[in-house]
């Protein structure tokens, strides 16, 4: 049996007086550096900034799951990945993320749903980011859905950094590397990011994330202004 399926959906906007950041980019591209370096920025403001990411590690259990997948010490089938995720993120939604943007606070997160796409075609077994294999990580994992929608971001910061850069900076900070963390791997999300930007540019800022941490920090300044 053929079941068609068709609906138009923007994507969910802030509606509440906090203001809402998420820093994305492969693992080695800066994102907990200059999550650091926002909250300073904000707090110069007297405004109140909490951090948060997708997926926790500490405060979720399915948080805690998806850590232990990451690093190896739990397997998963890959398919499974992005449906975790999304657990993940509605739990986050509803008990960090919206709570403090009612109350008028600053979020930054680690990630987004956008990290969804990237990552998600990859974890589908697809060699490609097309519109179709793309469009069924975007509805299925809540970023345009009848069933559950996430806020977006009012900023979506992409810190772009080479693979090359990013395996030079997980070395130095010498943890444990994920599955994700492989040259390879990481030239295929980089691919996911570089469709997002093509696809969804009126939603995503690219950041050169090569530059020295200053610079970095001063162009997020300046667009947040």
């Amino acid at each position: 049996m053929r079941v068609s399926v068709s609906f138009d959906l923007d994507l969910k906007r802030n509606p509440y007086r906090g203001l809402y950041i998420a820093i994305e980019g492969i693992d080695g591209c800066g994102k907990t550096t200059q999550v650091n370096n926002l909250k300073k920025l904000f707090e110069t403001q007297e405004r109140s900034v909490v951090i948060t990411s997708e997926p926790r590690k500490e405060e979720s259990a399915i948080g805690k799951l998806i850590h232990s997948v990451l690093d190896g010490r739990v397997r998963l089938p890959f398919s499974s990945f992005q449906d975790l995720y999304s657990a993940e993120r509605v739990i986050n939604h509803e008990t960090v993320v919206i709570p403090a943007l009612k109350e008028g606070k600053v979020v930054l997160s680690h990630r987004c749903f956008w990290s969804a796409v990237a990552y998600g075609v990859f974890d589908k077994g697809e060699t490609k980011y097309t519109k179709e294999n793309s469009n069924v990580i975007i509805v299925a994992n809540g970023i345009l859905s009848k069933y559950y929608q996430f806020i977006a971001p009012d900023f979506t910061f992409y810190l772009a950094v080479s693979a090359k850069t990013a395996l030079k900076r997980i070395l130095k900070m010498g943890k444990r590397r994920e599955i994700y963390e492989e040259k390879e791997k990481l030239l295929r999300i980089i691919a996911g990011y570089d469709y997002l930007l093509k696809n969804f540019a009126k939603e995503i800022i690219m950041i050169d994330g090569e530059k020295t941490e200053e610079k970095v920090i001063g162009a997020m300044i300046r667009l947040l202004k």
